[in-house]
């Protein structure tokens, strides 16, 4: 009886040892992150659900996507140079019913809409873990993977600028600005694939690691104030832009709104 009850107790113990912690998985995040798998990919569009459209309205159209939440602004080539927005970096948490390392992404960006050549975007990933929270500033141009600012501190509630800027189509800067720190990132591209300038986004994203979409945060709500896009001719609002929300397992997880120069992305999948 003894000896069976010793072995239940070693079998437990082992069993503890070998389920990973919040704080292993997000070590293990941080790692494949660091080999430069994260990436971030054009609107993946899906089949939103079957509404129905008040003709007289002057809604803004809505699109689908399995990666994407946000609003885009979508014209002919050539047409956007610049896109900036701030929103307030938020706490992730894990969705309900759910465990493990879950993540998302708010940023802005030139393309990836209707041109998916290539997306010229900087942002910060937002990663929960347990009880373990962390944020990464970023810029990429896709199709590369995304790199990280270093020594450019980010925590919950700072308030983070965002802005690129398409110098050429295969060139430009991308510069994160936390006010709340006074620090300034900025990082200068040249020789990229080619940019449309056709779209202009505002976006929360299920971004990847290697070839999958991480598990999703539930971010609360994100809202980018001061949206703009640039353009040769000067600055464009918001008017006209389309919504993005995103759905996946044929369940829309986000609502999205757009008010004067701001977008709101709220999370609402639990």
């Amino acid at each position: 009886m003894f000896a069976s009850a010793l072995l239940c107790q070693v079998l437990l113990a082992t069993a503890a040892f070998a389920i990973p912690n919040s704080r292993t998985r997000l070590a293990e995040r941080v790692a494949r992150r660091a080999a430069g798998v994260r990436s971030s990919r054009p609107m993946q569009s899906v089949t939103g659900p079957v509404t129905e459209v008040d003709s007289t309205s002057n809604a803004t159209h809505t699109d689908f996507s399995d990666n994407w939440a946000g609003a885009v602004l979508v014209a002919g080539n050539n047409t956007f140079k610049t896109v900036t927005g701030t929103f307030t970096v938020p706490t992730p948490r894990e969705p309900s019913g759910s465990s493990g390392t879950h993540a998302s992404s708010a940023w802005v960006g030139i393309d990836g809409h209707t041109c998916s050549n290539a997306i010229l975007q900087t942002g910060v990933d937002f990663t929960v873990s347990g009880s373990n929270v962390s944020y990464d500033a970023w810029y990429e141009w896709w199709p590369q993977v995304s790199f990280d600012f270093s020594d450019f501190t980010v925590k919950a509630g700072d308030s983070i600028t965002a802005t690129v800027i398409a110098t050429s189509t295969t060139g430009g800067i991308a510069t994160l600005i936390n006010h709340s720190t006074g620090e300034q990132a900025s990082h200068t591209f040249s020789g990229q694939p080619a940019l449309c300038e056709q779209d202009a986004e505002w976006i929360v994203e299920d971004f990847e690691e290697g070839s999958e979409l991480v598990p999703l945060a539930n971010w609360g709500t994100v809202t980018f104030t001061g949206a703009s896009a640039g353009t040769s001719s000067g600055s464009v609002g918001l008017s006209g832009a389309t919504i993005i929300e995103l759905e996946q397992n044929g369940k829309v997880l986000t609502s999205v709104s757009v008010s004067g120069s701001s977008v709101s992305v709220e999370y609402t999948g639990s």
